[in-house]
């Protein structure tokens, strides 16, 4: 296969639209400690271009770019153009099956929407690369778990793309809260308070570019009319293909909470609360929200505002002194965590601080270098279990109902800490002119799960939204 240069790419569109089909096989890929190690990245217009500097920066430890994928003809060219001009020569794709068939690639990172990361994932296992797929590591449960089961199986590298995992700040203040410094843990809380605007209210379906494959854009989603302005980034707010901001930027900081609580498995028992008010768009996922999840140590409680402190201002809330971040709420005082770290005692005094990070993508490489899976800050059952938890609490949210907010005091009185996140949730929206006794908020069931079998007790309906259906032949494998 020719390298493409940008003319030549854009005046063949080689591989637009790919249809061979691939069968996954298993290739004994083993990079060792002073070889090349040839990546190639999946989906680029967005995230993904983080990713591509991120390795290009370890060129020294033998990292080359040998392909690109997207299903975004200009994206692509342009990815291939670039590549040019720093010296990689690189082979360009539409479709990500072909591109498997590199014996020469080792490992590829992933930054496509979210519908596509398990299926992307579990494709490059079966065929012997190595993977760091962005967050959400899925778009389900289910599929999360699958790619645990394929990495484990093909013996492959898999890094989770939260990067606060590589933050060394972070570790040493997990270690120092859970060595007892503050004494119990009360809370462990994960804030998302980030500005999200209203995306619009269009009528009627959207053109397709014509450099979009649309085909392989919706791979495993039901390949549905486009009923919003922006085909790219705005999916994050459609339950087709995105998770909310619970599962956008939400997820770095439910990994962080969870981190803090020690726990490696899904809560119990979980709850939501939220809507999405303040405007009307074509969007479907909360702009507001709260989840509880319920572990016996510790509640792990979540909360998404996308609306500013009040109508018309450009700031955001922050909850002491945080805004899209951790805290951690003990006995004794609490700690606040964003990149670095910092302990307060009760009054608020700062008693302890941390900074410093590792470069996650060099983490990743090392790991791919030793073939010790042990050597990851995120490993993919990390990815997996805290991707989960955004889904369980969307989950519950999914299947609630309206209710006015005595309703919702009543519910939620005796789950500690909920009431009082209600109350502040409450006088947030008031602040932002939303009256929730009219534009009423929506109170999601009480689930109840097994953690061991990750499959909720007694609710048929909860457990159909585990995973979804797929569309031919973009499946998750049952066997994997």
């Amino acid at each position: 296969m020719k390298t493409l240069n940008r003319r030549s790419f854009l005046k063949r569109s080689l591989f637009a639209g790919a249809t061979l089909s691939w069968t996954a096989r298993s290739w004994a890929q083993v990079a060792g400690a002073n070889e090349r190690i040839h990546v190639a990245t999946i989906g680029f217009n967005g995230r993904g271009k983080s990713h591509i500097g991120g390795f290009v920066k370890l060129a020294a430890e033998g990292v080359k770019y040998v392909a690109l994928c997207d299903v975004d003809q200009k994206v692509l060219a342009k990815g291939v153009s670039d590549a040019e001009k720093r010296g990689d020569k690189v082979q360009g794709f539409t479709d990500l099956r072909k591109m498997l068939e590199m014996k020469e690639l080792n490992a590829v990172s992933i930054a496509t929407p979210n519908h596509w990361h398990a299926l992307a994932a579990i494709w490059s296992l079966q065929a012997g690369k190595d993977v760091y797929v962005e967050k959400p590591v899925s778009h389900n449960v289910w599929e999360g778990r699958k790619i645990v089961e394929a990495a484990r199986k093909y013996n492959r590298i898999c890094q989770t793309g939260t990067q606060s995992r590589s933050s060394t700040a972070i570790r040493q203040a997990v270690e120092w809260v859970q060595a007892g410094n503050l004494g119990k843990i009360l809370f462990s809380r994960g804030l998302c308070y980030k500005p999200r605007a209203s995306i619009g209210d269009v009528e009627g379906d959207q053109r397709i570019p014509p450099e979009i494959d649309y085909n392989l854009w919706c791979g495993p989603a039901p390949m549905d009319p486009v009923r919003r302005n922006r085909l790219h980034y705005d999916w994050h707010w459609f339950w087709a293909y995105g998770n909310g901001d619970l599962g956008n930027q939400g997820i770095h900081q439910m990994d962080v909470a969870r981190w803090f609580l020690g726990e490696d498995r899904l809560a119990p028992r979980v709850f939501s609360v939220g809507g999405r008010v303040g405007y009307i768009d074509d969007g479907e996922t909360p702009n507001t929200q709260f989840v509880v999840h319920d572990y016996p140590s510790a509640p792990l409680i979540f909360e998404v505002r996308g609306l500013p402190e009040a109508k018309g201002s450009k700031s955001m809330d922050k909850y002491k002194g945080e805004g899209i971040g951790v805290v951690v709420e003990c006995e004794g005082g609490y700690v606040t965590a964003s990149g670095d770290a910092t302990a307060h005692d009760r009054s608020g005094k700062v008693i302890q601080s941390w900074k410093g990070s590792v470069d996650h993508f060099d983490n990743f490489i090392q790991a791919v270098k030793s073939r010790d899976r042990s050597h990851l800050n995120a490993d993919i059952w990390e990815g997996h279990l805290s991707s989960a938890l955004c889904h369980t609490g969307n989950i519950s949210y999914r299947l609630g109902q309206k209710a006015d907010p005595r309703e919702i005091r009543e519910r939620i009185t005796s789950d500690r800490g909920a009431l009082e996140t209600f109350e502040r949730m409450a006088k947030h929206l008031a602040a932002n002119e939303v009256d929730i006794n009219k534009d009423k908020l929506t109170l999601g069931p009480v689930l109840t799960m097994d953690p061991k079998t990750e499959k909720f007790i007694g609710n048929k309906a909860a457990d159909a939204l585990l995973t979804r259906d797929y569309r031919a032949p973009f499946v998750v494998p049952e066997r994997v």
